[in-house]
């Protein structure tokens, strides 16, 4: 049964080093080659409905939006290893009885590339160092990797040049519900999480390898 929570609101941010499916294009993994970013610099990314799920209890907490600021590497001849990092995020997502604050963790966060397909100009990866702190009027809770005290989330996330859009993908992470207190049952401690989100990024960038 699906429950749905209209406000323990979800998140974003990142999960597991995802790599293209047979068939999708050329595939080259970040210690092999070398990245190209233009323009690099500064950068927004701002979300539309951004969603945190416990995978057991199959309770979904939607945010309405959800924003991430950092910095991209630019130029050639990059590492696809933090080829970005996070900085700053913030989180939309309130209830009837009041509001839920997920507060990021572990910051700056880092974005990897891993592969790229050149038919399709989309590049794949993960965003790592992540973990969030939820709280709410009835329930306080962690997510991340694991329940030590570094931040050690993964999520799985693809950047299209088409688009300008940067993906955080709900499969391919390592996320957990940790230190759980409260919350009705709604959530537990060591059930899977996933985050998805899709994020403009401004200025747009063009990612691409070799």
């Amino acid at each position: 049964m699906r429950m749905r929570m209209g406000g323990l609101a979800g998140a974003a941010a990142l999960a597991g080093a995802a790599v293209l499916a047979p068939g999708q294009g050329a595939v080259s993994s970040a210690t092999e080659t070398t990245w190209t970013v233009r323009p690099g610099g500064a950068i927004m990314a701002t979300a539309g409905k951004t969603t945190l799920k416990d995978t057991t209890t199959d309770l979904i907490e939607t945010c309405r939006s959800s924003r991430m600021s950092g910095t991209l590497k630019g130029g050639s001849g990059l590492p696809g290893t933090g080829i970005g990092s996070i900085t700053a995020a913030a989180y939309d997502c309130t209830i009837p009885v009041g509001t839920i604050k997920l507060t990021p963790r572990g910051l700056p966060w880092h974005l990897n590339v891993v592969s790229y397909d050149a038919a399709t100009g989309v590049s794949r990866g993960t965003i790592t160092h992540l973990e969030l702190a939820l709280t709410s009027p009835a329930c306080s809770a962690m997510v991340n990797g694991t329940s030590g005290p570094a931040a050690d989330g993964m999520v799985a996330v693809s950047y299209a040049n088409k688009t300008g859009k940067l993906n955080i993908h709900p499969a391919g992470g390592n996320l957990h519900w940790v230190h759980v207190s409260g919350c009705a049952g709604l959530v537990g401690n060591g059930h899977p999480a996933t985050i998805s989100a899709a994020y403009a990024l401004s200025p747009q960038q063009t990612i691409s390898s070799p």
